[in-house]
């Protein structure tokens, strides 16, 4: 709970925002600026880059997306916050300079140790994709962070609040650090995609923590690997997460054997590893193609 008042809630508005965006293998991905972790996304996306992943090994592929992801996940942790409080040095993050740096800090063949994120967990975001017959297109995602957020709804109409002040920091002098009228630290990221300033279209993941990782996965998967939108999410998923290399049960045992060896602590959750939605418009004849995770509730409709 908190001390708060009426004031608190009535000078409060939402905000539009410009976003953010970066390159990738000729399509401009578009992410939700801070307090969000787009910027994460991206960097990840910037850091892949440099990797010819086509021709990596499925063993190589999941070490170098998981040393990209632990740094990326650090310096999310130190640096994100509600800029309005504290500048967010997404241009310096993105920089090729900064990107060729943090390149070079990754191992191909050694798993380097961080200190485990102390951000908290909460893998109960909903997603969803549209596009009408216009073009208009909708990326949205939403989450109270906690199953029943706050625990405290309005009494009239019984909409919950969130409980997102979770994510704040303890330590005065961090970023992110706790303080009235402040916006916290937060995972849930809609995508956008572009190509020649057309749209390509919507998508996004959920699984709380692993959203940013999610996004560079699903798109290096259609983007490097040539795969579809459903066939990019139906992909055996991986996430270097709080000092734990999860894999899906697809991996495998010998893989799991494999990256054990150059390091990484590795396990297999007992539930899937995030979810997705996407809608991608063909290049080459304009036709929306659609992909639905089967690791959660949801589907592709067309019209």
């Amino acid at each position: 709970g908190g001390f708060h008042q009426e004031k608190d809630f009535t000078d409060t508005e939402a905000s539009f925002v410009d976003p953010i965006r970066a390159d990738y293998r000729g399509h401009t991905v578009w992410e939700c600026p801070p307090n969000g972790q787009g910027v994460t996304a991206l960097l990840l996306l910037r850091m892949m880059e440099r990797f010819d992943l086509e021709t990596l090994s499925d063993r190589d592929r999941i070490h170098v997306l998981a040393e990209a992801a632990k740094l990326a996940y650090h310096l999310r942790d130190t640096y994100l916050a509600d800029p309005s409080f504290s500048p967010v040095p997404v241009e310096w993050l993105l920089a090729d300079e900064q990107v060729d740096g943090f390149v070079a800090m990754i191992s191909r063949d050694k798993a380097t140790e961080y200190a485990p994120s102390d951000f908290p967990d909460h893998p109960h975001t909903v997603y969803l994709a549209a596009v009408d017959e216009d073009g208009m297109a909708v990326s949205l995602i939403n989450s109270i962070f906690d199953d029943f957020g706050s625990g405290i709804s309005t009494p009239e109409y019984g909409v919950l609040f969130h409980s997102r002040g979770k994510a704040f920091r303890l330590e005065a002098d961090h970023p992110n650090a706790i303080e009235g009228g402040k916006r916290p630290l937060h995972t849930i990221i809609p995508g956008m995609l572009s190509q020649d300033d057309r749209l390509v279209g919507p998508f996004g993941v959920m699984g709380g923590q692993y959203q940013a990782v999610g996004h560079a996965m699903l798109l290096s998967n259609m983007f490097n690997l040539g795969m579809n939108p459903q066939q990019a999410l139906d992909a055996p998923r991986s996430f270097a997460h709080a000092g734990v290399l999860q894999l899906e049960d697809s991996h495998g045992a010998e893989m799991a054997g494999i990256l054990s060896g150059l390091g990484h602590e590795v396990d297999f959750p007992s539930s899937p590893i995030g979810g997705g939605q996407a809608i991608i418009r063909d290049a080459a004849n304009g036709v929306l193609v659609a992909g639905s995770d089967p690791r959660k509730d949801g589907h592709a409709s067309g019209y």
